[in-house]
Order: C-alpha cells, then sequence, then structure tokens
C-alpha cells in the first residue's frame, strides 16, 4: 500500500466488496450505542440493575470507545489493515453475544467496555481505508460510502431498536451483530489485501503514555457524563476534569518528544488537518445533538413511542441517502471550501429551524428541517474528510484517521453535555417564570399552556386549590421543557454557523502528485 493513491489503478471488484465488509462492521459499531437506548429500561428490570446505574451500560461503551479510536494507527501498523479489522469486528462479534448472555450488572458492563473497544477500532479503519485501499478519483465514492453509514447508524437507531425491542426481547439488540458480523469478517478477511503486519512496533509502545491518555479521555467522558447531574462547578466533576487536564498534558509532552509515541500529535500540526478537525468536532456536537434531542422531544412532549420516533427520524437518513450521489459528483468539480460553507451554513439553518417548535410540533414541522439537515450532512463530512486525510502518505493515514473520528466522538460527547445542562438547568427556570407569569394573569402564556385565555386572566383574583395546581403543573412543566429543547436547538445552530469561521482559514490544496503529499 506504499503506492501513491493517484498512482494506484483502479480498486478491484475485490477491494471494493472487502471495503463494503468493512462499512458493514463499522455500521453495527455505530448502530449498537443507538438501539440499546431504546430499551434500557427494559434491560434495567430483567437484570434488576438500580435505574441510577443503568446509564453506565452507555457509559462504558462510550469510554471503550474513544480510548480505541486513537490507538487505530498503532494497532494498523502491528497487524495490517485486513487483520485488525478481521479481529477488531470478530472481537466485537463475541462481546455482542456476551452481552446477551449476561445475567447481571458487572457481567454487562465487562462485555459492554470490549464491544466498545472493538467497536471504537471500527470506526477510523473505514477511513483509514479510504486512502489506503483507492486512488484519488475513487476516493469520493468510498468515502461516501463511509460517511453514509457512519451518519445513517444514528438515524436508523431508534427505529431499529424501538422495532426490535416491540418485536422480540432485549437480548435481540445484541444478537442481531452476530450474522452480519460473522458475514463481514469472512468477506473481508478473502478480499481485502494481505500484508505482513510490523510486529516490532510492540517492543516501542510507550506503556506510560497509554495509561496517561487512556485515564484522560477517560476522565473526560466520565465528567462530561456527570456535569449536567452533579453540576459543572461540583467537586467531583471539577476533580474528574482535573485528571483528565493532568493526564492530557502528560500524554502530550509525552508524545511529542518520543520517537515512537501511541498517537502522532504532530498531524495536528498540518493546518488544513488541524482544521478539519475542528469541523469534524463540531459536525459531532450537531449530529449527535440532533439524534439525541429529536427522541427528548418526540417521547416527553409528544409522547411517540420508540418505533413512532424512529419512523420520523428517517427522514434525515433518507435525505443523506439520496444527498450522497450529488455530493460525491460535486466534491470532484466543486473547490471543496465552498461545499463545506454551504453544507454547515445549510447544517447551521436546519438546526436553527428546530428552535422554534411548539407543544403541538410533530411530523410535518419537522419535515423541512430534517430534511436540510440530512442533505447537509454529507457536504459537511465528505470535504472536510478529505481535507483532513487526502494529503498525507500512506504510512500516516490511520493515525491521522484515529484522531479525526476521535474529534468527531469527543465533540458528541461534549455536546450532549451541553444539552442536558441547558435542558437540566434551564426547565426549571423556565417553569418557575412560566408559573409567575400565570399567577399574574398574563395572557400570553395561555397558548403555551394550552390553557383558556379567561382561566389565565382570572387566576390572579382565584384561590387556587391543590387540584387545579396538579391539573396545570404538567402543562407548565411540559412548556418550560419545550422552551428548553428550543434553547438547545439554538445553542447547536450557534455552533455549527461559528464553525464557518475556520473555512476562510484553508490552505489551498497542494497539486497532485508525489510533490504535492506530505
Amino acid at each position: 500500500m506504499s503506492t501513491a493513491p493517484e498512482d494506484r489503478p483502479a480498486a478491484s471488484v475485490a477491494i471494493w466488496l472487502g471495503f463494503g465488509a468493512m462499512t458493514l462492521g463499522m455500521f453495527m459499531a455505530v448502530l449498537d450505542i443507538q438501539i440499546v437506548v431504546t430499551s434500557l429500561p427494559n434491560i434495567s428490570t430483567a437484570l434488576a440493575i438500580p435505574p441510577d446505574r443503568m446509564s453506565w451500560v452507555q457509559t462504558a461503551y462510550l469510554i471503550a470507545e474513544v480510548i480505541a479510536i486513537p490507538l487505530t494507527g498503532l494497532l494498523t501498523r502491528v497487524l495490517s489493515l485486513r487483520v485488525l479489522f478481521a479481529a477488531a469486528l470478530t472481537l466485537f462479534t463475541a462481546a455482542s453475544i456476551a452481552c446477551a448472555a449476561s445475567r447481571g450488572f458487572e457481567s454487562l458492563i465487562v462485555a459492554r467496555v470490549v464491544q466498545g473497544f472493538a467497536g471504537g477500532v471500527l470506526i477510523p479503519s473505514v477511513f483509514s481505508a479510504v486512502f489506503l485501499l483507492f486512488p484519488v478519483r475513487q476516493q469520493g465514492i468510498a468515502t461516501t460510502l463511509g460517511g453514509v453509514m457512519a451518519v445513517l447508524a444514528p438515524t436508523v437507531g431508534p427505529l431499529v431498536g424501538g422495532w426490535i425491542t416491540q418485536t422480540f426481547s432485549w437480548h435481540w439488540l445484541f444478537l442481531v451483530n452476530v450474522g452480519p458480523g460473522i458475514a463481514a469478517v469472512v468477506v473481508a478477511a478473502r478480499c481485502l489485501p494481505r500484508e505482513a503486519g510490523e510486529y516490532a512496533h510492540v517492543r516501542r509502545v510507550d506503556l506510560l503514555g497509554l495509561l496517561l491518555m487512556a485515564a484522560s479521555l477517560a476522565a473526560l467522558e466520565i465528567g462530561l457524563k456527570d456535569a449536567p447531574k452533579h453540576g459543572w462547578a461540583s467537586l467531583h466533576v471539577l476533580g474528574l476534569f482535573a485528571i483528565c487536564l493532568v493526564c492530557g498534558v502528560g500524554f502530550v509532552r509525552r508524545s511529542l518528544s518520543r520517537a515512537h509515541p501511541v498517537v502522532e500529535l504532530r498531524a495536528l500540526l498540518d493546518r488544513n488537518f488541524a482544521i478539519g478537525c475542528g469541523l469534524s468536532f463540531t459536525l459531532g456536537i450537531g449530529l449527535y445533538g440532533s439524534v439525541y434531542l429529536m427522541p427528548v422531544f418526540l417521547g416527553f412532549v409528544r409522547d411517540h413511542g420508540p418505533l413512532e420516533i424512529g419512523t420520523i427520524m428517517l427522514v434525515t437518513g433518507l435525505a443523506q441517502l439520496l444527498t450522497a450521489p450529488l455530493a460525491v459528483a460535486l466534491e470532484r468539480r466543486v473547490d471543496g471550501r465552498l461545499l463545506m460553507a454551504g453544507g454547515f451554513a445549510l447544517f447551521a439553518l436546519g438546526l436553527g429551524w428546530s428552535a422554534f417548535q411548539t407543544r403541538e410540533t410533530d411530523f410535518d414541522e419537522m419535515l423541512v428541517p430534517q430534511i436540510l439537515r440530512g442533505v447537509a450532512i454529507m457536504f459537511c463530512l465528505l470535504p472536510p474528510t478529505r481535507l483532513a486525510l487526502g494529503h498525507f502518505a500512506a504510512d500516516r493515514v490511520a493515525d491521522a484517521s484515529g484522531l479525526f473520528n476521535l474529534m468527531r466522538n469527543l465533540g458528541g460527547a461534549i455536546g450532549l453535555a451541553l444539552i442536558d445542562t441547558i435542558l437540566f438547568g434551564r426547565a426549571p427556570v423556565i417553569g418557575e417564570a412560566l408559573a409567575a407569569r400565570l399567577k399574574r394573569g398574563d395572557l400570553s402564556v395561555a397558548p403555551l399552556l394550552d390553557l383558556p385565555e379567561e382561566t389565565v386572566a382570572n387566576a390572579p383574583s382565584r384561590i387556587v386549590d391543590a387540584a387545579v395546581i396538579e391539573l396545570v403543573r404538567p402543562l407548565v412543566e411540559r412548556a418550560a421543557l419545550v422552551q428548553a429543547i428550543n434553547e438547545a436547538w439554538a445553542m447547536l445552530a450557534i455552533v455549527a454557523a461559528l464553525s464557518l469561521l475556520a473555512i476562510p482559514l484553508i490552505a489551498p490544496r497542494a497539486p497532485a502528485g508525489p510533490a504535492g503529499r506530505r
């Protein structure tokens, strides 16, 4: 794979089949996060897990995943792309079986950690493969195929999870991975190029650097998870962020001073790669944030079930699929900076459109903003991926891909923490303000609470009994939640819009050929 991409012949059918198997494995890894969410109450009941511990089913997976992602470069050099993918997907499939066979909290969490680590390797491996297996003229199609699978999984996850939960049992949320996993391993092992691993790298692994990186990322993930509940200024959360900072600084210093670091952080010195990582970070905030906010609104405000929620959210996925061929065609002919600017502007518009929801908002009102976001996502993913990874030499792609994909996941984690902070922090404040306006007889609050204007107008002169209070309180809480969700949508839109400021800083693409490569 040392041949420059522009000099490679067109990929064979076998290569495309092997790459297709890789995208299937990545799709399963991303999907697994989403489909489990819909059945956490069922799992909690079945395994007698206290509700306050159930979030660890997701957190354990995510922590292991973010630790694995930046290690993909090292593991690719040691094992080769083919062996690494086959081993990771085999481990992921075995861990899925272990999850389904769990008898309690401890065994489930151990299995989820293994599953998350294996899944974290699968994601950047796909984007590495784009630039290691294909010539330049085919990289756009390959990137789009990988990108569609990566962003489609969070969209269809609630639908798939809801259908599995209502049709079968929670065990099948994990067992559904077995058949596709085995098939993808067999196809990838037969079709991907055979290369010898460089096992000498194992002896040079910086164990202290590895521990520092794992501690920093784990503390960051746990801190972000706990911040909305405990408060960003609580000793618990500040302590976790302090551990993250100290270990992170130690990891960075150690990585920059060693000839063979665990993760090649020097790639961030490349301006376009750094900007691409920043765009990936903001995309993660908006992508994971929107996929999180829609079920919250549809479930708690509109009282829809998991299957209904998934059906409504399919619009975004369909828009992505329909836009993918157009994105590939334009990416070959139009300046990537223009595509990125248009993509993030459209993404910000789609996010901002949702910031004006009411308690009556449903499928019809969500249709246009979902379409806008679905169309925009491919232009927010395809050009930044080429910007970040397309100019690196083959021996640096795997490391760079790990960092690039890590930034998207970290963006998602931080975005979810900020959203929860807004929802948990602002909803009670908004609710108190609405209650005060109701007591004053403010008629403008009537439509927000679905109350007749005469009821609100007479509120100051009436003696409100306990029954009336209990009747009105759910209406106030629901109206407050709607406004808090709208504020969260606005925050996501602002972040997406701010990313446009980075695009003028992109350096013009170097000319094709060996001289234009690093």
